[in-house]
């Protein structure tokens, strides 16, 4: 497995993403620009890198937070805080994953392992919504994945929906974090604008079943059997999107 880390500025502020791809494995394969959860790019949010990548992917994990964010350290009101300042900023959000997303696979494409015809993007928690959020904007992604999303309506109401993909959502029925309201209306605004959306909602889950190291509570849980099933049909989803695309 290879793990190179990228540096890059957006709006004078400094920027720290990775690659992580499985170099034993032959040929091009697609990039998929990850969105981390609150505690942006660390340890925790790299083993979901690792294993999201598989022998299918070229993951670019992105960083909004900043090179110095150390997310694993900080309280959770500090990274409550963190994600609600994103939120209240969806122009930077969109312009960062931009930066985020060409640094990335600049860096990716020297190791010859990357197919950028194929292009996929993935969010987990807070996270899933900055990649719906991007996606609206219209990014150029075929597929958008996400897991057990925070934030999944629009962070202004009456924002456009220009998606270019695919979509879908992988949630808990038990998550009190994004309850069912939130999710019916994401797939209320993915129907009006035309997207060709699915949602596998997971009965009894609660969120955060795909973070390893999340505490149990009434609110989280992770769940090793969902979170493989997760990534099953994530990558059953993708490989459909790009059906008879040849690397």
């Amino acid at each position: 497995m290879i793990e190179i880390r990228v540096s890059y500025e957006f709006q004078g502020r400094k920027f720290e993403g990775m690659v992580v791809a499985d170099d034993s494995v032959a040929g091009a394969r697609p990039v998929l620009l990850m969105q981390p959860d609150w505690k942006g790019v660390g340890p925790e949010t790299l083993k979901q890198a690792r294993e999201i990548a598989g022998r299918d992917f070229v993951v670019l994990m992105a960083d909004l937070y900043g090179a110095d964010y150390d997310g694993e350290n900080r309280t959770r009101e500090e990274l409550m805080a963190s994600v609600k300042a994103l939120r209240g900023n969806p122009s930077f959000v969109c312009g960062c994953s931009d930066t985020a997303y060409a640094a990335l696979a600049a860096a990716a494409s020297k190791t010859g392992l990357a197919d950028e015809s194929r292009r996929a993007m993935a969010g987990y928690c807070a996270g899933g919504g900055y990649a719906l959020e991007h996606a609206r904007a219209g990014a150029d992604f075929q597929a958008v994945i996400v897991f057990h999303v925070t934030n999944p309506n629009p962070f202004a109401a009456d924002a456009p929906c220009n998606m270019r993909g695919r979509v879908l959502a992988l949630h808990g029925s038990a998550d009190p974090v994004t309850p069912k309201p939130m999710m019916d209306a994401l797939q209320d605004e993915l129907t009006r604008a035309g997207v060709d959306w699915q949602v596998m909602m997971f009965g009894g889950a609660r969120h955060s079943f795909c973070d390893l190291d999340v505490p149990t509570t009434p609110a989280t849980q992770y769940d090793a059997a969902l979170c493989r099933k997760s990534y099953m049909l994530m990558r059953d989803f993708v490989a459909e999107t790009f059906a008879g695309q040849k690397a």
